[in-house]
This record gives C-alpha cells, sequence and structure tokens, in this order.
C-alpha cells in the first residue's frame, strides 16, 4: 500500500513522495484515516515502527495552510524528542507555508520568544519549559485544535504527570483533537484518558512489551567486582560499527566514559546532567559516525531516531522491566538486525527474571572465551536456580 489513498493533502503527499518513503507503516497505515476524521486516539505500537509521522502528517493535513495562531501542541518528555519531532516537520512541511517552534529547556528564552511572537502554527515542547512560556505570557493555548501527548508512560514515569495536565487546562476542551501515544496505559494515564479525551479510538500495533524479532538477547553473568573488566573485554571482543551502553546513574554514565576513553575509545554521553549544547554534539557525532560508543541514562531509551545502532550493552539492568524493551528497541529497528547483551550480577538476578516473564522468553547465558572470571554461583546453572519464564 502507498500513501495516496490514506486522504493525506497533496502538499503532505508530495513531501512522503521527496522523503522517498515507499509504504506506510501498520501504524501509519491504521492511524491517519482515525486522525484525518477528528476522532480523538491512544496508540501504541513497537518502537521504531514510525509513530512521529502517524500522528504528524495526518495534523499537517489537516492544518493545511498558515494561520496566526498557534493551533498544535505537541508534548514530548525530553529536549532530545523535542528536537526529533521538529527535525520531522522540517521535512514534512516542505511544500507547505507552515510553520513550527522548538520549546525546551537547556537553552536561553530569546529565540524561543521571537519564534513564539510570530505564533507559529505547531509548538513542540517539553512539560517544563512549556509552563514557563504559559506563565510569562509569550505563549497562549487557547487556539489549541491538536493535541499530541508523545511517549505519555515515559512523562509519567518522569514525574511531569502534574505539569501535563496543567498544561491541558489550559488547552480548550470543545473542538480539540487529542491523541496519546505510549508503549502501555498505567491507571494513572488512565485517569488522565478520563477526562483529557472524547470516546478516543484505541490502537495497539503488536505487543508493546515485545522486543523486535530481529534482535538476539544473551546475559553475561559475572561478579560485581568484575563488571566494568567484563565491559571492556566485551568490547575488545565485539565486531560493532555503533553501540550504545545503558547505566542506570548519570554517575555511572561519567565513569564509564571516562574509563572507556582512556581505553582508547571514542565515547560521548548524554544525560540529564549534560547542557543542551553537550547532548545536542553528542547525539550528532554518535549518528553521523564520527564516535562509535554512547554511554547513556534512559533519557536516550525512548524513541530516539539512530539509524545502525549495530549493538546495546545493558551496564546496568532498569529497574522496570518495561525500559529493557524500550533501551533494545534502540538496535534492530527498520526490521535490520541487532544484539542486545546485557551484564549482570547476582544483586540483578530478579530484575532478569522480571523481564523474562514480560518478555516471555528466557535469556540466554554467556561466558566470554577466555575471560579471567572470578567465582560467582551465577557461574553455575544449579546453584542460580531461577523459574522459568512463560513462552507466549
Amino acid at each position: 500500500m502507498s500513501f495516496q489513498p490514506l486522504g493525506l493533502s497533496d502538499p503532505i503527499i508530495h513531501a512522503v513522495q521527496r522523503l522517498r518513503y515507499i509504504e506506510p507503516s501498520p501504524i501509519q497505515t491504521q492511524a491517519t484515516p482515525i486522525l484525518l476524521e477528528g476522532k480523538d486516539l491512544i496508540a501504541s505500537a513497537q518502537t521504531g515502527t514510525g509513530k512521529t509521522a502517524a500522528f504528524t502528517l495526518p495534523i499537517l493535513s489537516r492544518l493545511a495552510a498558515h494561520q496566526p495562531k498557534t493551533r498544535c501542541l505537541i508534548l514530548e518528555p525530553t529536549r532530545e524528542l523535542a528536537a526529533q519531532v521538529v527535525e520531522c516537520l522540517e521535512d514534512y512541511t516542505f511544500f507547505t507555508d507552515l510553520s513550527f517552534c522548538l520549546v525546551h529547556g537547556g537553552v536561553g528564552y530569546g529565540t524561543q520568544n521571537e519564534k513564539l511572537a510570530k505564533r507559529p502554527d505547531i509548538v513542540v515542547a517539553t512539560p517544563g519549559r512549556l509552563l514557563d512560556h504559559l506563565e510569562n505570557k509569550t505563549l497562549s493555548l487557547s487556539d489549541i485544535e491538536y493535541l499530541v501527548l508523545d511517549e505519555a508512560d515515559r512523562m509519567l514515569d518522569m514525574g511531569f504527570l502534574p505539569d501535563v495536565s496543567r498544561i491541558i487546562r489550559q488547552c480548550p476542551t470543545e473542538n480539540r483533537q487529542t491523541m496519546l501515544f505510549s508503549a502501555t496505559i498505567p491507571p494513572r494515564l488512565q485517569t488522565l484518558v478520563g477526562w483529557a479525551m472524547k470516546t478516543p479510538e484505541t490502537l495497539s500495533i503488536g505487543r508493546s512489551a515485545t522486543p523486535a524479532e530481529t534482535v538476539r538477547h544473551v546475559l553475561y553473568p559475572v561478579a560485581a567486582d568484575q563488571k566494568f573488566e567484563l565491559l571492556l573485554a566485551i568490547l575488545e571482543n565485539l565486531h560493532y560499527e555503533s553501540i550504545i551502553v545503558f547505566t542506570r546513574t548519570k554517575m555511572g554514565a561519567d565513569r564509564i566514559s571516562g574509563t572507556l576513553e582512556q581505553a582508547g575509545h571514542k565515547v560521548v554521553t548524554i544525560h540529564s546532567d549534560r547542557s543542551q549544547a553537550e547532548r545536542t554534539q553528542s547525539l550528532a557525532s554518535f549518528k553521523d559516525g564520527s564516535v562509535e560508543v554512547l554511554v547513556a541514562t534512559d533519557i536516550a531509551s525512548r524513541g530516539l531516531d539512530i539509524d545502525d545502532v549495530t549493538h546495546v550493552i545493558n551496564y546496568d539492568i532498569p529497574e522496570n522491566p518495561e525500559d529493557y524493551v524500550h533501551r533494545i528497541g534502540r538496535t534492530g529497528r527498520a526490521s535490520r538486525k541487532g544484539d542486545a547483551l546485557t551484564i549482570f550480577t547476582a544483586a540483578e538476578l530478579e530484575l532478569v527474571q522480571s523481564i523474562e516473564r514480560l518478555i516471555g522468553v528466557e535469556i540466554e547465558r554467556v561466558k566470554l572465551d577466555h575471560f579471567p572470571y572470578v567465582y560467582t554461583t551465577l557461574l553455575d546453572p544449579k546453584a542460580a536456580s531461577r523459574r522459568k519464564p512463560r513462552r507466549r
């Protein structure tokens, strides 16, 4: 199926053709007619399936031409995701006169104030900085017709739900189309859906807790005091083009980055304590291939569109098993093959079991050849007994 029969406007179809998109993904095929009809929508899909285009293309078709008022608000949990949506808008609006503005923290207010004064059609924002603009009267949401809550469960995890609720209350209730894209719909999001949306349609493309089938999963058990030594050995023995190493803490990310640099690896780091300029530069260097290792906290686990990541390494296992799925979703995108490697210690065994129960697969345990392992019960399959997860 091509994009032509979906009902998108001619300028948007031309933009899609210019980008050489061949056919819509399942989420785009199913979401577009619903959104073009003006219905509210709750949608979930595996990462890397084109969710951004699924909501932006129909919205742009309905906005049609520039008007001197802000009619669309897209909320994102992180600066990187917001910037990525704006990059897409730059391509999708190529044959239109629609305007947009990126609003997030970590940078000054001057440029944002100037752009907002021109009343762009679309504002893409993170919640905190958006509230600043609302309080400073540099932005009004009184004309919002289209509201997108992207990665809504991530915004909940990051503590943004009260801010999001305050923002929604400043949007019109009548004639507003609301779209919520989320991997999961926990109870607190259900409450938000209940008062913020009007009889929404629901789409679910694949199981949200299902990793891409093209990703190979392996576990590397190790004693706690050899964890970093094993990471270095894996990198030395691994053939990779680009790799993301996930850690649980910002301090851990900095420590690992520094030590990997000392070992001769080209490394950049992303976490919330880095300035926006540093985060943008790090991501750009990783995307263009000038740096081959990105060390990051879970700020980089959701939605970032980075092509050709061959491997993901979980140096620390996430406390939330759903975050494992999001992390490894950075590889194996668009049906490409990828590898997800997880280093774990005895203290993290229960977290491993939670992940296996969630994805319904028992992950293979492996040992690195010629590595001088110190004994841990994890290396003894009989001693490290565990309940097998039920296959789905």
